[in-house]
């Protein structure tokens, strides 16, 4: 085992003997990683989806000091081969099914990989004029996609096409948490607070599905737990957020002396795909001049078909909205896409001046420099992957995509129906479904969430097929999320199975 060597005497001063970037070791490196990587994909159907490793495992199986000497780059890819692969999760297999799909494409690996090797980091314009401009382009693009009003444009490029604007950040957490201050401001300055004295008296909503995320984040932005409203959903509501109950509980806040803040309306909640009403939502949030941002880090992807596009009806009057390419539209880890209709709001929060970036083309005011529309300063080329999707395959393909997701969870839909051992717990949105073993005879609840949990164990130990489940009317489901990159219709037939077979042997060894 190795160790690091902190003798100066060592170290050698001949510029030649170390070149990180030579090209016949980048030609050479990549080739043999491409071919690892199309190996992946070509049998990566055959490994068991969920790992059979224990906590500790890889410590065990690599040296646990840093190497003093280098060693040939077969030899670190002999070990990620052995050690690092048999230990992974394989969200690209196509018999993966849980939480919600992490979508990848030939154009987004490249994109990401050319974008790794230019290695820019665009935090101004000027630090990397295409970089920024790519970005802008490649938001706009998906932005006319969606629909979305022109006031969403960038600035950047695009006068007199609206105030708003938009930056690609890394997951949605960073969304809602950039909304957050913005509105956290606008509120403070409103009331005429004296910097934050007055963030006590503000309040924020969002319904009891809203993911966890949102609660985070608003401790994170300093907001009071006691003023953050968890509002809660029905299931003859489909487990959406009720504008009814959301007015009542901001009305409260008022009269309690409190000002309505922010509301988060989710479009494909996590655990069930709920989608709360962004037109009726935003109609409540007028009344108190609150800010609305729609989460829409899943579905948002499928309301690039014209048929999904009425989830999102009303955004025209909420502040900002946010959807991740990288869970349903071809477009690798990491890759959120924030856009408000106002962005001098967001900068106004989020703006940093130093000395040493000041230049000429941030100071005219004819861009806007993405580091000031997210938390921190540097940045990477995320833009390239998203353009370089769209550039390749077009909306056309990237909407049958979608259909073909949603065809297939409404096949797997049918044979949970078709089958009286089993019940669809709430209506199917887009490609999930939740589902459970129904219970019978004088099976109590508990019992029933007992069998379920047995049947996901079960399923989950063969390798054969990934789920995860959730808590939605306080009955636990299976969730069923078809739309792994590599997915067809003969590995939801082929998990269907499974689930049948083991819910058989279930009942044989009187487990329910």
């Amino acid at each position: 085992m190795g160790s690091l060597d902190t003798n100066p005497a060592t170290f050698s001063t001949d510029v030649d003997s170390f070149q990180p970037l030579n090209a016949d070791d980048v030609r050479s490196y990549l080739h043999t990683s491409v071919d690892f990587i199309c190996d992946y994909y070509k049998s990566v159907e055959s490994l068991p989806v969920l790992p059979n490793v224990e906590p500790g495992y890889l410590r065990r199986l690599l040296q646990s000091a840093p190497p003093t000497c280098s060693a040939p780059f077969n030899v670190t890819m002999k070990e990620l081969r052995e050690a690092v692969v048999p230990g992974m999760t394989h969200w690209a297999s196509p018999n993966f099914f849980a939480f919600f799909p992490s979508t990848n494409s030939a154009a987004g690996i490249a994109g990401e990989l050319i974008a790794s090797a230019i290695n820019s980091v665009g935090f101004t314009w000027q630090a990397s004029p295409a970089a920024t401009e790519m970005e802008v382009l490649a938001l706009d693009w998906l932005a006319q996609l969606l629909r979305l009003p022109p006031s969403f444009m960038n600035r950047t490029g695009a006068a007199g096409r609206g105030t708003g604007g938009g930056v690609i950040l890394g997951t949605t957490s960073e969304a809602m948490l950039v909304t957050l201050v913005a509105a956290r401001d606008a509120a403070l300055r409103r009331i005429g607070s004296k910097g934050m004295a007055g963030i006590t008296r503000l309040a924020v909503y969002a319904a009891d599905q809203t993911h966890s995320t949102f609660f985070k984040a608003c401790r994170l932005a300093g907001f009071d737990p006691a003023n953050v409203r968890s509002i809660p959903t029905r299931e003859e509501d489909n487990f959406a957020l009720d504008p009814a109950r959301l007015l009542e509980a901001m009305q409260e806040d008022v009269d309690a002396g409190l000002v309505p803040t922010y509301i988060c309306c989710t479009v494909g909640t996590t655990s069930s795909n709920a989608v709360d009403p962004v037109g009726a939502v935003a109609d409540v949030a007028h009344r108190f001049n609150a800010w609305v941002h729609i989460d829409a880090a899943y579905a948002g992807s499928a309301c690039i078909c014209p048929e999904f596009r009425h989830h999102i009806d009303g955004v025209e009057r909420v502040d900002s909205i946010s959807m991740s390419p990288h869970k349903w539209l071809m477009t690798c880890l990491d890759c959120t896409c924030l856009w408000v209709r106002d962005s001098h709001r967001l900068t106004n929060s989020l703006e940093t001046t130093p000395e040493y970036l000041k230049n000429d083309v941030s100071d005219s005011g004819i861009v806007t420099d993405l580091k000031d529309m997210q938390v921190g300063t540097g940045r990477r080329f995320r833009g390239l992957k998203l353009w370089m999707v769209m550039r390749t395959y077009g909306a056309a393909k990237l909407q049958e995509h979608i259909r073909s997701d949603v065809a297939m969870a409404k096949m797997f839909e049918g044979l949970v129906r078709a089958d009286d051992r089993f019940e669809v717990v709430v209506p199917r949105n887009f490609a999930l479904v939740c589902f459970r073993i129904r219970p019978h005879g004088a099976m109590a609840e508990e019992e029933a969430e007992e069998a379920n949990h047995e049947l996901m164990e079960r399923l989950n130990k063969t390798g054969k097929a990934y789920l995860a489940h959730t808590v939605v009317g306080r009955k636990f489901v299976l969730r069923f999320a078809v739309g792994s990159s590599t997915q067809e219709e003969r590995h939801v037939r082929s998990a269907w199975e499974l689930i049948q077979k083991t819910t058989t042997e279930m009942m044989v060894e009187g487990d329910m």
